[in-house]
């Protein structure tokens, strides 16, 4: 019998998601954009995912560096997303350089408390880099909850014998609180998983004799959709679709439990 897995992005697949992204030049709030297509528009930048919940910094004093408080607190950090060769020493040198306080992250809260009242499930914070100018360039606010039919999906699935995993550029915490609440193992989620970790979690699986489908919804899921067996766009988030996203995937979907009605 062929062992079959099902890998799910998390934000805008499982979690509908909300954030506040703060653009440092100019003080303003977006509560629109999309970090990723932020970063593409860059021409040298990545996406910097803090390992912390981000509720902790309101005990904090709101003008302290980020760079300080990474160093001071021993606060750890992924880079999940880039269009560059960016290192961890890269990032704390930026950071070291650079004005950004833990204010540029706390200001967004009450903006984003608007959209997810209980901001527990997934809740997070990050930074975009622009490399080229040595800056951080914006700060990232972020939380959600799951959409109406998550749990129903994956309990359908896991009914099915499908193993399920998650593999999410979110912050480990996050993804730990999620395998949880979804009732899947904890080592079947992987957290701040770039867009060439998906792919080799999705190869990983195959080489232990599965067929993986992939499921996702924004372009850090692209390689991981080429290497599936069968590949899923969820359209769930109404986020406008990155062009190189179009017509790359076996099928689209605009409601998570659609992924049960795809022959597998």
């Amino acid at each position: 019998m062929i062992k079959k897995a099902i890998v799910f992005d998390n934000s805008g697949t499982l979690l509908e998601r909300y954030r506040v992204i703060k653009d440092l030049s100019t003080g303003k709030f977006l509560t629109e954009a999309n970090s990723l297509e932020i970063i593409d528009e860059l021409e040298n930048s990545g996406l910097v995912v803090f390992q912390f919940n981000t509720t902790c910094l309101k005990k904090l004093d709101p003008n302290i560096r980020l760079y300080d408080l990474i160093k001071d607190h021993d606060i750890k950090f992924d880079i999940s997303y880039h269009n560059a060769n960016l290192s961890d020493k890269d990032v704390l040198r930026i950071l070291e350089k650079d004005k950004a306080t833990i204010k540029d992250i706390t200001d967004g809260f009450e903006v984003l408390k608007d959209k997810v009242r209980n901001m527990e499930l997934c809740n997070g914070s990050a930074i975009i880099l622009d490399a080229k100018k040595d800056i951080v360039a914006y700060t990232i606010t972020s939380a959600g909850h799951l959409f109406p039919n998550t749990k129903k999906t994956i309990n359908i699935l896991k009914s099915r014998g499908i193993d399920i995993f998650i593999a999410s550029g979110d912050r480990s915490g996050a993804i730990e609180k999620l395998t949880e609440v979804l009732d899947i193992e904890k080592d079947h989620g992987f957290p701040t998983a770039s867009t060439e970790g998906k792919e080799t979690i999705i190869n990983n699986l195959q080489s232990k004799g599965y067929k993986v489908m992939m499921v996702g919804d924004g372009i850090n899921d692209v390689l991981a959709f080429k290497a599936s067996d069968i590949s899923v766009l969820t359209l769930e988030q109404h986020e406008e679709v990155n062009k190189k996203l179009l017509n790359t995937t076996d099928f689209t979907i605009h409601d998570i439990l659609e992924v049960t009605e795809i022959d597998f």
